[in-house]
């Protein structure tokens, strides 16, 4: 596809498409494709206008190179786009505001009184009628509030205020739906899947990695412990033990078995199973994702329900204000005065909003949060749990040396190696892989069933014999592999700077796997910068034997760390560390992690982790940084200052208005503007960006 030039300046392009229009799902396929770009760091497409804003820190060269390369076709083949609803909710609303706008300042312009009269008279009526709803319900809320406003304004004659009054509600709302519209678009978009590949089960009984895109209703596919389900269908082959959370709530796993359904999003837990496709990558996932968000309670933070229940409180106030007024002074225009003003607009409208914003801003920094009451409690948060492999450490281990034993080939027991880990998402586990794989080792499947035991190791069966590979405790104590006498000096030498993963073969010690795990370049600066924003105990729990603890922590410089923690473990330091009144965040990134990252006030796991990991995680962060761990705390603490002002600020601005009200120094429609004004712009000002903001 070939692009046209607009304007070029060091590290941002502007480019226009050579076509004749764009539509929506064109769009979002080419802002896909370019995201993908590893030089670009930000790009948005403009399809009305066809054109396309590119902010990249590469070679300008290079960047048109891939672009030449561009087709929809091959978009379409590689980018998984769920839908354009984005772009379409921002259009709707952005022409319903526009009119609004010019529709309301059109009318006070330029018709006449008795027309205009006539349209407030009849556009009021919805509002007056649910406010009779809403009282014949026993209820005296803000819809009341807003009714009597504007009924006693129209029967007072003054239909300008009531016009006014009505235009900057409309707005307010229009401007809280669509904020909260797009902040579920962007939240559910940041919490789909994201399998790219799966293991399908072909005709002949082999299986082949395949595409997600390639799989049709009808196929079979593998799914194995520790993965998401990446599409609907019913179970052919397999019983396991699969969690709903992420679709039902459920925080016990269900047991299915041939013939039960499963969903897309959700995760098996012990297992393997094959799965009859019955809908592919779609919509049908992305809906769910939008409804679970929707009625999910965890989207209202503790200070947003608050907010709505002072809103509440406050509206008998108001009312009894306006009501004091009338018959201390008898004057209408000052009751009508105290009526315009209410506090519930702006707590009821700035709150959800505030949560919302940062919510979504913490989207564009790719780090999902499923509630609101979770950037409360990390703002507030003392303590830090990590997990160190995968999480404090390199996201990228290297296998550094393969020790063989029993007279085995060190190349061959790296492939049997290969073989059995190839099937679960562990960064240890890909190491083993990679490694094979660059030494050129074929490792096709040679095996039967595999069983993985969370946090310990994987067994099968090759050629008879059982084979099991783990860490010391599984291989030694659980499997109870015996060690022979020959190889007993080399085992005791392995070098302690390594983690190692054992493999054994009919009950003996075959091979020792030396797993090179070093820390993550930016975590010394990461735990720094957490200790600024307020932790004041940061902890390192890990598997790992002692020795390669002690180095990590003495490198690291963390407060306390655990070395040989089984997942139950991990699970019950947390626990204790709550009964001692520390409020907990935990990280981290495995099938292990799970019941800490459940029990934890906010459990945070690393995006390129286990499924099951980012499905029980309150929140999700990319797996390229750990300082963005300090950009959500930071976010946060900021989110929960911008509430306390707003707080501030709506009890004393309308304080002072129904003050200025009372005493007849603000007529009504002065009253309604500034009240109905300051909400919106306390509303515009929740959706400007924290971050950056001192």
């Amino acid at each position: 596809m070939r692009f046209r030039i607009l304007h070029e300046s060091p590290g941002r392009v502007r480019l226009k498409a050579v076509q004749y229009a764009m539509s929506m799902e064109q769009a979002d396929l080419l802002e896909a494709w370019v995201m993908a770009f590893p030089s670009v760091e930000h790009v948005t497409v403009h399809e009305r206008l066809c054109t396309l804003t590119i902010l990249f820190n590469g070679s300008r060269e290079d960047l048109y190179a891939e672009l030449s390369r561009f087709s929809y076709e091959k978009a379409e083949e590689v980018c998984h786009v769920f839908s354009s609803l984005s772009r379409r909710i921002n259009r709707e609303y952005k022409e319903k505001m526009v009119f609004q706008v010019l529709w309301h300042y059109t009318k006070r312009l330029f018709f006449p009184m008795p027309l205009k009269q006539v349209i407030n008279t009849v556009n009021a009526v919805p509002r007056l009628w649910l406010a009779a709803k809403t009282l014949a319900r026993g209820k005296i809320n803000v819809e009341v509030l807003d009714g009597i406003a504007i009924g006693v304004s129209l029967l007072t004659g003054d239909f300008s205020t009531a016009g006014s009054v009505r235009f900057l509600l409309r707005l307010g709302d229009t401007l809280d739906e669509w904020t909260h519209k797009k902040s579920v678009d962007d939240l559910a978009k940041n919490m789909s899947l994201n399998v790219d590949r799966v293991w399908l089960l072909m005709e002949d009984g082999h299986q082949e990695e395949v595409p997600l895109s390639q799989i049709c209703e009808g196929d079979r596919i593998i799914v194995h412990t520790g993965h998401v389900l990446p599409l609907d269908g019913i179970i052919d082959d397999g019983d396991v033990m699969v969690n709903q959370a992420s679709l039902t709530g459920e925080s016990v796993p269900v047991a299915k078995r041939p013939g039960a359904a499963v969903y897309a999003g959700s995760v098996i837990e012990e297992g393997n199973c094959v799965v009859l496709v019955t809908h592919t990558a779609g919509e049908n996932r992305y809906d769910r994702i939008v409804r679970m968000i929707e009625e999910s309670e965890r989207l209202k933070s503790n200070s947003e329900v608050r907010a709505y229940n002072l809103a509440d409180k406050l509206v008998p106030w108001c009312l009894a204000g306006s009501a004091v007024t009338w018959l201390l002074t008898g004057n209408t225009s000052r009751a009508v005065s105290v009526l315009m003003v209410d506090f519930s607009c702006a707590l009821k409208l700035s709150m959800p909003l505030s949560v919302l914003s940062a919510m979504r801003e913490a989207s564009r920094h790719r780090i999902t949060v499923k509630g609101g009451k979770f950037m409360e409690i990390l703002s507030r948060a003392d303590t830090v749990v990590f997990d160190k492999t995968g999480t404090l450490t390199n996201a990228c281990p290297t296998v550094s040396e393969v020790v063989a034993f029993h007279g085995r080939d060190r190349e061959e027991m790296l492939r049997v190696a290969a073989c059995l880990e190839e099937h679960f998402p562990h960064s240890v586990a890909n190491a083993v892989v990679r490694a094979a794989k660059e030494q050129g080792l074929d490792h096709q499947e040679m095996h039967s069933e595999v069983e993985y035991v969370v946090a310990h190791g994987i067994a099968s069966r090759i050629g008879g014999e059982r084979v099991v590979i783990g860490s010391r405790h599984f291989v030694f104590e659980d499997e109870a592999v015996n060690v022979l006498p020959d190889d007993r000096e080399a085992f005791e030498n392995l070098s302690a700077h390594y983690s190692w993963l054992y493999l054994a073969i009919g009950g003996v010690l075959s091979a020792a796997i030396g797993i090179s795990d070093p820390l993550r370049p930016e975590a010394g600066e990461m735990k720094a910068l957490l200790k600024e924003t307020g932790i004041r105990h940061i902890v390192m729990l890990t598997g790992d034997n002692q020795n390669t603890a002690r180095q990590i922590a003495e490198e690291l410089g963390v407060d306390d760390y655990r070395a040989e923690v089984l997942p139950e473990e991990k699970a019950a330091f947390v626990r204790a560390m709550k009964d001692e009144g520390r409020c907990m965040i935990m990280v981290g990134d495995g099938i292990n992690d799970t019941p800490a990252l459940s029990l934890a006030d906010v459990g945070i796991a690393i995006g390129s982790g286990a499924g099951v990991a980012r499905e029980v995680a309150d929140i999700t962060i990319a797996a390229e940084d750990l300082r963005e761990l300090v950009l959500i705390r930071k976010l946060s603490q900021k989110l929960m200052g911008r509430i306390g002002r707003n707080y501030r600020f709506v009890m004393g601005f309308n304080g002072a208005l129904i003050a200025l009200g009372a005493f007849g120094l603000l007529p009504p429609a002065v009253s309604a503007l500034l009240h109905n004004g300051s909400t919106v712009l306390l509303s515009m000002d929740c959706l400007t960006p924290l971050l950056g903001q001192e």
